[in-house]
């Protein structure tokens, strides 16, 4: 008897919506960030920042549904799963969201 890789449940589409809400959060944060930094006329260090935060929110947002439809024919397939790319991006956005808002602590602090 072997085991199948395949759940008839939802978890594939909570994934999906779990990267969605991370990719607008991390978009959301770096255009109001970046909308911060400029009222309050910091370098444009943070502004840049702070938009690279939502470039990477954005790009996972286009991406998840590429990602959704290649995790379902690896469920399917018995395949291994393979999000290494996006994971990244997830990680370059949200360390450019944290140094962001650091340097807009110290430059208005």
């Amino acid at each position: 008897m072997s085991a199948e890789i395949w759940d008839p449940g939802l978890q594939s589409e909570r994934t999906r919506l779990a990267w969605v809400r991370s990719a607008v959060a991390l978009s959301t944060a770096g255009l109001g960030g970046a909308g911060l930094s400029m009222r309050h006329g910091l370098p444009l260090a943070p502004v840049l920042v702070f938009a690279l935060a939502a470039l990477c929110g954005g790009v996972l947002l286009v991406r998840t549904g590429v990602r959704f439809h290649r995790v379902q024919e690896a469920l399917h397939g018995g395949k291994p799963l393979d999000s290494g790319a996006d994971a990244l991006v997830a990680w370059l956005g949200t360390l450019c969201v944290v140094a962001g808002a650091a340097t807009f602590v110290l430059c208005v602090a």
